[in-house]
């Protein structure tokens, strides 16, 4: 009798409200089939061939190992700005470890893991003793790891580099996927299991949830968020490796970016910034979808920079999404024309569009100075 009731209630629920907590992948998806559907009317040739598709989950695998490991630090309502100077200094030693002293190439990058492990200990002690919070003390080491990373290089492009190298980044493994699409989705995959299937994957949604609740019951906070920054730091530093291999070349200033677009996948894949929630298969979708997105941008001949503008509205739309959803005082069960009744939600919608409405006037602008500017001289 109790199950056909709460059968009836599952069946009652109105269809938002049923798929809620499925959006996290859905969100994402849905977003992907926009873009193709988009890219098939505008340059289907150009964007569905094999080479560009190809290239798409070059690009994404570039960011999975990252996603998966700051899907961890988000859940326990963590950040770290510092990947990118992390994966950055990590190849550059790895570099001088094989051009300069004859370290076989597995050698270097094993130390190029262990480096990048030991940076993402220091943020995790600097977070947790220092108690300096964690969007400030990331920055402050991406400062410093760039930092080292421009002393150490001193302006210089290291280049071609051992087959091994080379194969990890841009090799065939299998005769569909590249070598670093299968090292990225092992590392999903890894992270699906850590995060389903273990102690640290249940104690981080028990930290993001409620820290101080999770202390109570004797969790160490402190110790599994430094956990998070190891795994963090140790992925930024593989990924420096990808992209060495992949370029097969590398220098100090390279991947300034990987935190915009490894957070903007894992927000975008339904990961709450607000810590508690988490979705290793979203992350997986919002990495394809940026790659995605950024490949058309170039298949559409728009100027680089605004990339950096999608990303952001991108990151804007899925919290302000997520959040909404996330929302318990909504009217109507779930209902959104009711839930508009509601005068905070409504001032809610009007903000976002007024937002969204300044976002496009700034864009129509940079578009028309760049289409009418001249150089001079």
């Amino acid at each position: 009798m109790a199950t056909n009731e709460m059968n009836s209630e599952t069946r009652n629920k109105p269809i938002l409200e049923k798929l809620e907590p499925y959006m996290g992948f859905l969100g994402p998806m849905a977003m992907i089939v926009l873009i193709l559907a988009f890219m098939g009317v505008m340059e289907p040739a150009r964007y569905f061939r094999l080479s560009n598709l190809n290239q798409i989950l070059l690009d994404a695998a570039l960011y999975m190992p990252m996603a998966m490991a700051m899907t961890f630090v988000i859940t326990q309502r963590g950040i770290d700005l510092s990947i990118g100077s992390v994966a950055a200094l990590s190849a550059i030693i790895m570099a001088f470890l094989i051009k300069q002293y004859g370290f076989p190439a597995w050698t270097a990058a094993l130390i190029a893991l262990g480096l990048g492990a030991l940076m993402g200990l220091l943020n995790g002690l600097v977070i947790t003793k220092l108690r300096v919070p964690d969007l400030i003390g990331t920055l402050a080491m991406d400062l410093v790891y760039r930092g080292f990373a421009l002393v150490l290089a001193k302006g210089l492009v290291l280049a071609r580099f051992p087959d091994l190298i080379t194969e990890v980044g841009r090799g065939q493994a299998l005769q569909f996927l590249p070598t670093p699409v299968v090292i990225g989705l092992m590392t999903l995959a890894g992270g699906y299991f850590l995060l389903r299937s273990t102690h640290f994957g249940r104690y981080t949604v028990s930290i993001g949830s409620n820290p101080e609740a999770s202390e109570m019951t004797g969790i160490a906070v402190d110790r599994h968020r430094v956990y998070a920054y190891v795994l963090m730091g140790t992925m930024a530093a593989l990924s420096g490796i990808l992209l060495t291999g992949k370029l097969n070349a590398i220098q100090a200033t390279s991947a300034p970016y990987f935190n915009l677009h490894v957070i903007a996948a894992v927000v975008v894949g339904g990961t709450s910034l607000f810590g508690g929630r988490a979705s290793m298969i979203g992350s997986l979708a919002g990495v394809l979808l940026l790659s995605m997105m950024i490949n058309a941008l170039v298949t559409l001949r728009i100027e680089f920079f605004w990339q950096s503008v999608a990303s952001g509205a991108v990151i804007i739309i899925s919290v302000a999404t997520y959040t909404w959803l996330g929302k318990k005082d909504r009217d109507g069960g779930g209902k959104v024309g009711s839930a508009l009744k509601n005068p905070d939600n409504a001032k809610l919608m009007k903000l976002g569009i007024a937002i969204a409405l300044m976002i496009l006037v700034l864009s129509v602008i940079s578009l028309l100075a760049g289409g009418s500017a001249s150089p001079s001289g």
